[in-house]
């Protein structure tokens, strides 16, 4: 480690950080005796790597399989690499991946790369890498949104992120805020996380159950700039916080989390519906979104800025343009209330109400481990190479919830639960 590395890794608590490797094992992953666990991360995150490994190990993992990136790396490849080696990807990594979840694997992601890092790259060649990706990745993905195996996504203060949260600040004070702002979000700023975990779970637990007593056919969205019915998947069921994957084990697949979510009907979404917050979405961001649903489909795409990256998410396949995901976040939660943009969809979806084009999750199904594609097709499921949420929620939204014979009960005022 260099001498400015040090300086930059002293600006992170190391109590706290060792509190969210520990709660990455104990709550987000439960990992059990003997289980094996894959985890990736960008090579900044390795103080947080090593705290990982340690508490994995503690917790009586079989083995720790750690895959870095590195952003000078990935930069190299898009200045310097052939054109057409811009529409492959490393399958074979991914078929491995997918051998390893088979195998009862965990799975752990750590983020933490500039969220910029390709804003000045040509938008052709990263949309062509994006796209051979999302197709190499389906295997090992597959196993992920069909939650055959315990997962969970962190985060690390990386300067290059740091730096874009805070650009005004010196990089060892900007990666100080971002790591509090994160240790705060994640729940570990306090001496018995695990505890304040279990809490928070059962808030989640409490409003999913009430959800799925509810049993609605649609959800209205009303307030400014906004008039849009979102019909839920038949047979959909609402999740949040912890939830058993197939291999039997419950585990928190985002931390933080902030959300309840289910799957909506992809042909079942009508009407207009505006973005509350930018999107960052591989270095460029999408902000103004304005979009048109008709019989579930995007038929209508604006956007203030980035509307040409926009226009080509949506361009992926048929899914792209229908939702696979409809989540509920409070206006006041603490993400929210940080007031920052963190440009990474981990917090900022935890930021407010949201929806998700393309792929949906087949865990948002009542027996849905059971359900074929085609059944989840058929009650409404979507299907697509992609899973890009984004923000519509703020303090101006009402939510109803409709029933099937048409009675409405509010579930959201002025962005609050009702």
């Amino acid at each position: 480690m260099t001498v400015h590395e040090r300086n930059i890794s002293a600006s992170i608590d190391p109590v706290k950080l060792d509190r969210l490797a520990e709660v990455a094992i104990k709550v987000g992953l439960q990992l059990k005796p003997g289980q094996d666990l894959l985890l990736t991360a960008p090579t900044a995150a390795l103080p947080l790597v090593r705290k990982v490994a340690e508490h994995a190990y503690r917790a009586g993992a079989g083995l720790v399989t750690p895959i870095l990136t590195d952003e000078a790396v990935t930069l190299s490849r898009y200045r310097f690499a052939q054109s057409d080696g811009f529409d492959r990807a490393a399958g074979w990594l991914y078929e491995g991946m997918s051998k390893a979840f088979a195998a009862n694997t965990a799975r752990l992601a750590i983020v933490g790369d500039n969220p910029m890092l390709l804003a000045g790259e040509d938008p052709i060649k990263v949309a062509r890498a994006s796209k051979a990706n999302s197709i190499a990745y389906q295997p090992a993905l597959e196993r992920i949104v069909n939650f055959d195996i315990n997962w969970n996504i962190i985060a690390y203060p990386s300067p290059s992120w740091a730096k874009q949260v805070f650009p005004e600040d010196e990089e060892h004070v900007a990666v100080a805020k971002l790591a509090d702002a994160i240790f705060a979000a994640s729940r570990v700023d306090n001496d018995d996380a695990v505890a304040s975990w279990q809490k928070h779970n059962a808030r989640l637990r409490s409003r999913t159950e009430w959800l799925n007593a509810q049993r609605f056919s649609a959800l209205h969205y009303s307030g400014p700039g906004v008039d849009l019915t979102v019909g839920l998947a038949d047979g959909h069921e609402w999740q949040g916080g912890a939830s058993t994957a197939k291999n039997g084990i419950t585990c928190n697949a985002n931390i933080p989390t902030e959300e309840v979510f289910t799957t909506p009907h992809a042909r079942r979404v009508d009407g207009h519906v505006v973005s509350t917050k930018p999107l960052s979405y591989q270095g460029s961001l999408i902000d103004g979104i304005a979009v048109k649903f008709e019989q579930g489909r995007i038929v209508e795409a604006k956007a203030s800025r980035g509307e040409e990256v926009l226009n080509k998410v949506l361009d992926t396949d048929e899914g792209a343009r229908r939702l696979g995901e409809v989540a509920l976040v409070p206006h006041s939660s603490p993400i929210s209330k940080s007031g920052l943009l963190f440009f990474n969809t981990l917090f900022d979806e935890n930021a407010a109400c949201h929806i998700a084009l393309g792929q949906c999750y087949s865990k948002c199904f009542v027996d849905g481990g059971e359900l074929t594609p085609e059944q989840i097709a058929a009650q409404g499921g979507n299907k697509s190479l992609i899973h890009i949420d984004w923000m519509i929620g703020s303090d101006k939204i009402d939510i109803d919830g409709v029933h099937a014979d048409g009675r409405r009960v509010p579930v959201f005022r002025k962005g609050e639960w009702a």
